[in-house]
């Protein structure tokens, strides 16, 4: 117990000397402006409203100092509890503080701030500027040193055989006998949570329940306080937030237990502050006494302001110093009785101190204290709790995140460990009892947590196992809310993280747009924005996301994963921001953040991250292994249509001639058409909308992805497990066996997959074939979906792919290869086209015209073009001859014009060259829009979004068909420099102020005039 008192004292003074040291820096380095834009200070805040309020405390209400009616104050931090400091417009410094006070309520266009102890010179001006910063409270730190110094001097009490049983000098002492038979006060508990209510109750020092997510830890808490009350003991509740004490206090409150919460009433929720002790007091029977002294207070110092002579100045603070200590006498009389009334007396670990309203109790009042969220509270205030009584019950979970310490070197020589996690470490099983049904998350959101942290001992409650969000009320059947599992990659599509030296926090506006995009998707399907939350490990990217989402989803929740810690969710989304070309991902390789994270969501949970990034660290690994075997994978071009392939690798110099062997069923990239319409329109996902053609270009370079076996395995690369082999091995071989089989068949020209695949089935498809060489492209739309594998044709050369995509009905194959016989070629395109027509694949999109292969003579090649043009030509002119003899004169002429083709033909390359040449610039030079010849060679208008030109009257491109684009270009424009221009919103018809003033002055004047003319002429009558 020494040794931990003074390793402890040690740590939170460095923890102490860190947030000081924060605080200055904050204060002296970084200006008011910067501190705004952080959230930790407001500026420019005018007083609107001062009124008494919560039990005798000030409240004050602050609004933006603007000239608008609906200002809006800025994105902030500020919440219910926080400790604020009030200054003026002189400083900002500790001299320069007028007040501080507590944080009761914010809104969008207020603050209100409790203010307890005012100067009697403080004098608060409505039309004064004021400005708020959060503070860094030092009662804590007091409180913690205060109770380590009482532990090192306790030798006797209540809790003597509690503190040697926690600091290993005895072992827990063996409960005597068969537990009898409990009426539950909740029927509803299920095995688990029975047996830890009765090992809680049959242990004498100490009993831990472990709770993973979603398992009804708090109920089963409830449940054993309940029971200790039935007993006729006193209880001390404690836990390290309001919001997990306020919530105790609900559920006790509900089954008709005394309870007393002990606080700040501006800290408590709306719907427990009756039950907090200034509202008990409020009703006491002496309230009226209390409130006649107070009144006679009051009286004191507004006298004591009027009086101008000294003497009664003197004598008035004199009779005000004389009510105070009555005052404070029959308060506390009414509290000694109040407290001991009480059956439950709850309060966070830091306010259950000797200096509040407990030191009005006997040492050994409590019989058992109980600590909810041990996992997340520091050992030194659990101790100032602990000494009360001889038995504690811990509850928490050890595997989510630990309690939030500023300083590294702190954490990590021991002050983050727990008091929780620190005796499950030393007793083991022997003093843990862990609840195993979980009644939050679907099955397949759950299995991962529960084989990665909880040894594969959590089960689904039958209620949740498999619910979506299909199943909520309102909400359509859509591809997003059918699965409970979907992993967006952005690993090659250049989305990478901001890398900005000033900020120590981490960005990624790529994964903005995309999870702007899944949201659009559920609001659409009809779940409500307030249903969903969105987390991110860092604090830029939630500002990011809050500044995309806010303004069109106000009810939706956006907070980083410290600040959703015991919150839950029926759908969310989770950005994991690390993209780099080195591999590194942060404070992300904390396994107990992501278990958080991940343990929010109920029915959906959507992850987008660059996974080459995130699989150097093997925890990330194995959720991303997870995600592509149980759950739909898609990549970032499926929800954005402006992204460029951007390949990379980490390989280090020293491992080139190196190979790695791409694991069986790793996840897989697939190379997209970049042209092709792959993506939302104005940033709305496409998922299930966009017909677009997927195809793999080996001619391109831009998009060509380097295979996966050239990748270093010493290096900092993608290296999958051998765990997402496990479950798809069997189909990845069956699938490669196929593919062989039927590249190896000379017979087989092409080779259909069913739509049964699913997504992650496709990727290994196209995969597969990609590197066998063969070409691939999917079909059909939604479960629909199928892929189509042929061989390539050796024939095509690029010159005459060009020469095949100028046939009528006909596309190139995306694979140029080697050259073959003219007419094999064309007689090879036909059979390839009827039968893509046969199979309804639609044909790959074209791709830019590639180099020719060396050697290869081009003006050999075109004149067998034009000579193939003037056969077909005279072949069709000869057919209809035959048929429509009463023509004769129309067929003569077609006859003459395919004879003078095949003459052109033969004259060689140089006047059909001409002719293009002439056509290219007569095509140039006249409007782009369909059927129209004006002219826009002197006069026009070049349109940015589709690269043509247009004449005055079809420039516009709501009229030429750029409506979307144009859309989207306008809200880039106005979100990037916060100006509405002309034409971009609805008109302002309000009148100038100065303007208005002058008219409301003429009108007055001229109803003066009126007025005294009636007036002179009733005097005539």
């Amino acid at each position: 117990m020494e040794s931990f008192v003074s390793q402890n004292l040690e740590l939170l003074q460095e923890e102490r000397e860190a947030e000081i040291e924060e605080a200055r820096a904050w204060q002296e380095c970084v200006s008011l402006k910067e501190l705004q834009r952080r959230g930790v200070c407001l500026l420019k805040l005018r007083i609107v409203n001062q009124r008494t309020g919560l039990y005798g405390r000030c409240l004050v209400t602050f609004e933006p100092r603007k000239f608008e009616t609906n200002a809006l104050l800025p994105s902030n931090d500020f919440g219910p509890g926080d400790i604020v400091g009030l200054y003026d417009s002189q400083g900002c410094g500790p001299s320069d503080q007028l007040a501080s006070g507590i944080v009761t309520r914010v809104t969008q266009k207020s603050v209100t701030v409790a203010i307890d102890d005012t100067n009697d010179q403080l004098t608060l001006d409505d039309e004064s500027s004021y400005k708020l910063l959060k503070l860094a409270n030092d009662v804590t730190y007091k409180r913690l040193k205060k109770a380590l110094n009482a532990l090192s001097q306790h030798h006797a009490g209540p809790a003597s055989n509690l503190i040697g049983v926690l600091f290993g000098t005895s072992e827990p002492s063996t409960p005597s006998g068969n537990p009898p038979s409990l009426a539950l006060y909740n029927p509803r508990l299920d095995g688990s949570q029975r047996e830890a209510v009765q090992f809680a109750l049959s242990q004498k020092e100490v009993a831990i329940i472990h709770g993973p997510p979603g398992t009804g830890k708090t109920t089963t808490v409830v449940e054993v306080i309940l029971q200790v009350v039935k007993q006729g003991l006193k209880v001390l509740c404690c836990a390290p937030s309001n919001v997990a004490v306020d919530n105790l206090v609900e559920r006790l409150a509900s089954f008709k237990a005394k309870v007393l919460r002990l606080g700040h009433p501006a800290r408590l929720l709306e719907s427990i502050q009756r039950h907090c002790l200034d509202a008990v007091l409020a009703h006491s029977d002496g309230t009226q006494i209390v409130m006649d002294i107070r009144k006679d207070i009051d009286q004191a110092f507004s006298g004591m302001r009027k009086a101008r002579d000294k003497g009664e100045k003197s004598w008035l603070r004199g009779e005000i110093k004389g009510l105070k200590k009555e005052l404070r006498e029959r308060e506390e009389a009414a509290m000694v009785h109040i407290l001991k009334r009480a059956e439950v007396i709850l309060a966070t670990t830091t306010g259950a101190s000797s200096d509040g309203p407990l030191k009005l109790l006997p040492d050994d009042h409590f019989d058992v204290v109980v600590i909810d969220e041990c996992a997340q509270a520091l050992e030194a205030s659990c101790w100032i709790a602990l000494p009360r009584a001889p038995k504690c019950v811990l509850a928490g979970d050890h595997k989510q995140l630990p309690p939030t310490i500023k300083s590294r070197k702190a954490a990590a020589n021991g002050l983050s460990l727990s008091l929780m996690e620190r005796l499950i470490g030393r007793h083991g099983e022997g003093v843990v009892r862990m609840l195993t049904v979980q009644y939050r998350m679907h099955a397949s959101i759950m299995h991962w947590a529960s084989e990665q942290m909880y040894q594969g001992r959590l089960l689904a409650h039958e209620t949740v196992a498999q619910h979506l969000l299909k199943d909520l009320p309102g909400v359509a059947s859509t591809e997003e809310t059918e699965i409970p599992l979907l992993l967006v990659d952005t690993a090659s599509c250049g989305l990478f993280e901001l890398d900005e030296e000033d900020e120590q926090s981490k960005g990624n506006p790529g994964e903005v747009q995309i999870v702007a995009a899944h949201i659009q998707a559920l609001t659409e399907a009809g779940v409500q924005a307030r249903d969903i939350a969105v987390i991110a490990p860092y604090n830029l990217q939630v500002q990011l996301l809050r500044k995309e989402l806010c303004d069109q989803h106000p009810e939706l929740e956006i907070k980083s994963v410290d600040g959703f810690q015991g919150r839950e969710k029926e759908a969310v989304v989770l950005s994991l921001v690390r993209s780099n070309r080195k591999g590194e991902v942060g404070f992300l390789a904390e396994d107990r953040r992501i278990n958080v994270a991940v343990t929010r969501a109920r029915r959906h949970l959507m992850v987008t991250c660059d996974t080459r990034t995130v699989c150097t660290h093997p925890f990330l690994r194995s959720l991303v292994d997870y995600l592509t075997n149980r759950g739909q994978v898609r990549t970032a071009f499926e929800y954005r249509d402006d992204l460029v392939p951007e390949n990379y690798t980490r390989e280090s110099p020293q491992a080139e001639g190196r190979t790695a062997t791409r694991a069986p069923g790793a996840p897989l990239s697939v190379n997209r058409s970049v042209g092709g319409q792959r993506g939302p329109a104005a940033g709305k996902p496409a998922r299930g909308k966009a017909k677009a053609t997927r195809s793999s270009k080996q001619g391109d370079g831009a998009t060509q992805q380097p295979p996966l076996e050239k990748r270093d395995a010493a290096s900092d690369s993608f290296r999958p497990t051998s765990s997402a082999a496990v479950r798809d091995n069997s189909t990845e071989l069956r699938l490669r066996e196929q593919i062989t089989r039927f590249a190896e068949d000379d017979a087989s020209q092409r080779l259909q997959f069913p739509p049964s695949l699913n997504s992650h089935d496709r990727l290994l498809v196209h995969q597969m074939a990609e590197e066998l060489g063969l070409q691939h492209s999917s079909a059909g739309e939604g479960k629909e979906r199928f892929i189509v594998v042929a061989k390539p044709d050796l024939s095509r050369s690029g010159a005459q792919l060009n020469s095949v995509a100028d046939t009528k009905g006909q596309e190139a194959s995306p694979i140029p290869c080697s050259n073959s016989a003219p007419e094999t070629q064309a007689e090879q395109g036909r059979e390839r086209q009827s039968e893509e027509d046969a199979l309804g694949v639609p044909p790959p999109a074209s791709p830019p015209p590639p180099s020719p292969p060396p050697g290869l003579d081009l003006k050999r090649l075109h004149e067998e073009r034009m000579q193939r043009e003037g056969a077909r030509r005279e072949e069709r002119s000869r057919q209809k001859q035959n048929v429509g003899t009463d023509r004769p004169q129309k067929a003569d002429k077609k006859k003459k014009h395919a004879e003078k083709g095949k003459s052109r033909a033969a004259s060689g390359e140089e006047e059909d060259f001409e002719a293009l040449i002439a056509a290219t610039i007569k095509e140039n030079s006249t409007c782009a829009f369909l059927k129209c010849k004006s002219s826009v060679l002197s006069i026009g208008q070049h349109c940015i979004h589709c690269n043509r030109h247009f004449c005055f009257s079809h420039h516009i491109p709501e009229v030429h068909g750029c409506t979307a684009r144009a859309k989207a270009h306008a809200r880039k424009v106005i979100s990037r420099e916060g100006v509405l221009y002309a034409g971009s919103g609805t008109k302002d018809h309000s009148l100038d102020p100065t303007k208005k003033a002058h008219l409301q002055r003429r009108l007055d004047k001229k109803i003066d005039q009126l007025a005294s003319k009636r007036t002179a002429a009733k005097e005539k009558k």
